[in-house]
């Protein structure tokens, strides 16, 4: 019997794409994975702009949103995880958020 000892890499993001609805990422194995922007409640709650400002950290195995101070793992996404965060950690960061729009 042959078996392989390839290792197999985990794939990267090399692309994001985020509407109103819907996280997208262009992976580098050819294949795009789409999430509800929903599961991620800051970027439910981020303006387009906000969530169209992010970059790839770890060579693309992470997306982060320095405006929205969230960070997003490719193998979260693969494997269908919601975002982690707790309500009360999630709860504080709107309520600075409101507070900091206030006076702006």
């Amino acid at each position: 019997m042959n078996s392989s000892t390839a290792e197999t890499q985990a794939p990267s993001a090399k692309g994001v794409h985020v509407s109103d609805d819907t996280l997208s990422a262009e992976l580098t194995d050819g294949r795009t994975i789409s999430v509800p922007v929903a599961w991620y409640p800051r970027l439910s709650h981020g303006t387009a702009e906000q969530r169209n400002h992010w970059r790839l950290i770890g060579n693309g195995r992470g997306i982060h949103w320095p405006d929205l101070d969230e960070d997003i793992s490719v193998e979260n996404l693969l494997a269908g995880e919601h975002s982690g965060e707790s309500q009360t950690s999630f709860k504080r960061w709107l309520q600075q958020r409101r507070l900091s729009a206030d006076t702006a």
